[in-house]
């Protein structure tokens, strides 16, 4: 049966959100919901899947808290199993930066609406930074056209978002004085912009949303994203649908060593649950 999956996140004090985990877990299994929700002091962050009219309980549920009243959300369809069961988990920070005075509720960057994003990115003046992991960015990024020339965003090569003040640390403000960056649904993003203007930098935007803002809002004719985006369920990346909205992608996820695998690499050397063309010799 299709599924409906809802992401959120905010960054919001809640003093209170150790208290919150066994209520809100109990909810969401008597809802029948499967999917992860992190608490921390920082605030909420969570993707949840499951019957449309529970997935909308649980959203109605969280906004009575009037710290989470204007939390907002993405939605997708799927026919795929996305979650093996719940999980509500208190963390120390909603997503890791490993900097705990970098903190997105007081000032982050200036967000960039998706019907808006096309014209930065084809500005050569702008430092187009993608903020995920390095796999991630293997699996589809935004392609910058200028003129006859075509490059891609800066990768920061990271094989997780701790190692992205690092990359930070070996740019110079002066020489990238307009930044524009983007990830999945933009959660890092509010923390690495945050972290680029208390470095120095002047002019820090960020796709609000995201990737999947993106891909639900940007015609694919007028698309400048090329690939799959990779997501951290047992989808493991979606694409744009012909239609409005998100469909299922084409990738698989090796067990063994965590590696997306588009089609072309689901050769004789990936067997399901053992080993694929990443993993086999080791």
């Amino acid at each position: 049966m299709p599924q409906l999956v809802a992401t959120f996140y905010k960054f919001v004090r809640l003093t209170d959100y150790a208290e919150k985990r066994e209520p809100l877990l109990t909810y969401c299994l008597e809802q029948g919901l499967k999917g992860t929700i992190l608490l921390a002091e920082e605030g909420i962050n969570g993707t949840i899947a499951g019957d449309a009219t529970a997935v909308h309980n649980l959203l109605a549920v969280l906004k009575t808290d009037s710290h989470l009243a204007d939390l907002e959300h993405k939605e997708s369809i799927t026919q795929s199993s996305t979650f093996d069961r719940m999980k509500v988990k208190l963390k120390k920070e909603i997503v890791t930066l490993g900097m705990p005075e970098i903190d997105p509720s007081q000032g982050t960057g200036t967000y960039v609406k998706p019907q808006e994003w096309n014209a930065l990115l084809s500005d050569p003046d702008v430092t187009v930074i993608d903020v995920r992991n390095a796999f991630e960015v293997s699996v589809g990024t935004f392609k910058r056209s200028f003129g006859a020339s075509c490059s891609e965003s800066h990768n920061p090569q990271t094989d997780s978002f701790r190692q992205f003040p690092e990359y930070v640390n070996q740019l110079d403000p002066q020489q990238h004085p307009k930044v524009a960056m983007f990830c999945t649904g933009g959660i890092r993003c509010e923390k690495a912009s945050a972290l680029m203007l208390a470095q120095g930098f002047e002019q820090v935007y960020h796709l609000k949303g995201g990737i999947l803002s993106y891909l639900e809002a940007v015609p694919a004719e007028e698309s400048l994203w090329q690939g799959e985006c990779f997501v951290f369920d047992q989808r493991v990346a979606v694409t744009q649908g012909m239609e409005d909205g998100i469909e299922d992608g084409s990738y698989a996820m090796c067990r063994a060593c965590g590696h997306p695998l588009s089609p072309a690499e689901q050769t004789t050397e990936y067997q399901a649950g053992i080993a694929c063309p990443y993993c086999a010799n080791s």
